[in-house]
């Protein structure tokens, strides 16, 4: 072999490498800030601009460090936000709390001038749910299966917390039968199929994690896997069947394969803004 001949194999074995270890060395850690404006049904125009810094999907584990966690906590602390909602899945191992008890305390970080709202996903369930639900209060950041109105020039809008469908699913008609039908409603859940569950009451907008925006998103093709019934709930803002409007983030951590491949994670930022009537 001469010596060209080797420096172009070496050039090409190390491109090869660097190719194949960019979804899971580097992409999956370059953790974007994003802002959707997000034009929702009912909102009162005093909450024009209300800012929602929503994370989902930590899955502090492995590959996800501590370390990451603290810093994406810090990074929601400094967004110019309203409120912090969290959709769940903060640990990703199964039936054991030390992950738990050690991403909890991180989480208790998280402030907001309205507020911080959390509920559980499949993962936070899987691990152990009288853990979670022990955090989710201690916190005192539990929207599990609870209301609460959020107060702006007289004028209200309504977070409600929806079980994670596979785990602890509540019928949204039981859980928003006490908000009165004129005021504004925004949902967390961690399942966006949740959107498509049977109820009648009205939904203004479903804020969902869970998909991870399918971690690969390969060009013309999509994503080929995605965790959930309604192939359409990737990441972004979609509608569901029925025509509520779900917003999915992308998430920070994996769970089907430790990869990101053109599907950087996020701290989503949602910018509420009055639907044009």
């Amino acid at each position: 072999m001469t010596r060209r001949q080797f420096l172009r194999l070496a050039g090409g074995t190390a491109a090869l490498g660097l190719c194949a270890s960019y979804p899971v060395f580097i992409e999956r850690y370059v953790i974007l800030t994003n802002t959707y404006r997000i034009p929702v049904p009912n909102l009162p125009p005093a909450f024009a601009g209300f800012r929602l810094a929503h994370l989902t999907d930590l899955h502090y584990g492995p590959l996800v460090p501590l370390g990451m966690i603290r810093h994406v906590v810090t990074r929601a602390n400094r967004i110019l936000r309203d409120a912090v909602v969290c959709t769940g899945d903060y640990v990703h191992g199964k039936d054991g709390t030390q992950q738990i008890d050690a991403v909890w305390p991180v989480l208790a970080d998280l402030t907001a001038p309205a507020g911080v709202f959390a509920v559980l996903g499949n993962h936070d369930h899987w691990a152990d749910t009288a853990r979670s639900q022990y955090w989710l209060q201690h916190t005192r950041q539990d929207l599990r299966h609870k209301v609460t109105p959020i107060e702006r020039e007289g004028k209200r809008i309504w977070l409600a917390g929806a079980g994670d469908l596979w785990e602890d699913h509540l019928s949204l008609d039981t859980l928003l039968r006490d908000i009165p039908d004129s005021e504004c409603r925004i949902v967390l859940a961690h399942n966006p199929d949740t959107a498509d569950t049977p109820f009648s009451a009205r939904v203004d907008l479903m804020v969902c994690g869970h998909t991870h925006g399918g971690q690969v998103k390969i060009p013309f093709l999509g994503t080929p896997v995605l965790p959930v019934r309604n192939k359409n709930y990737s990441s972004g803002l979609k509608e569901s069947l029925r025509g509520t409007k779900v917003f999915i983030s992308r998430g920070i951590g994996w769970a089907i394969y430790p990869v990101r491949f053109n599907c950087y994670p996020e701290v989503a930022v949602l910018e509420l803004v009055p639907e044009p009537t």
